[in-house]
């Protein structure tokens, strides 16, 4: 995901807390970007520190996404995953991992807030 609007839409959807960092999630609409895939963007504000802090926060977060999501991520939707301070730069790889594999499995529970 590149363009804002589309980040503004799903920070309005589904949201679940983990420890590491807040993963938002929407159901695309028909005609609303590719169905065919789950796109994936990523934010780490100001709040994580300077511009060193924020990239690295970013590539773990790209790295977990890259591992976990194919395997879990549904086509269709758009994900969001947004670094916390202090915990995303610094938390355990593995339990990132594990964060974001029940993050995705509780955003699709059936009975999921914001269905």
């Amino acid at each position: 995901m590149t363009r804002r609007a589309d980040f503004l839409r799903a920070a309005r959807a589904r949201r679940q807390p983990t420890p590491g960092f807040l993963l938002q999630a929407r159901a695309r609409a028909p005609g609303d970007g590719p169905d065919d895939a789950a796109r994936v963007g990523f934010t780490c504000s100001k709040k994580l520190g300077n511009a060193v802090a924020r990239n690295r926060a970013k590539r773990r977060l790209r790295e977990i996404a890259r591992l976990v999501m194919p395997g879990l991520a549904r086509p269709g939707w758009d994900y969001v995953l947004v670094g916390r301070p202090g915990t995303t730069a610094s938390r355990d790889f593995a339990q990132m991992q594990a964060d974001l594999a029940r993050a995705l499995r509780q955003v699709h529970r059936p009975n999921a807030e914001g269905a």
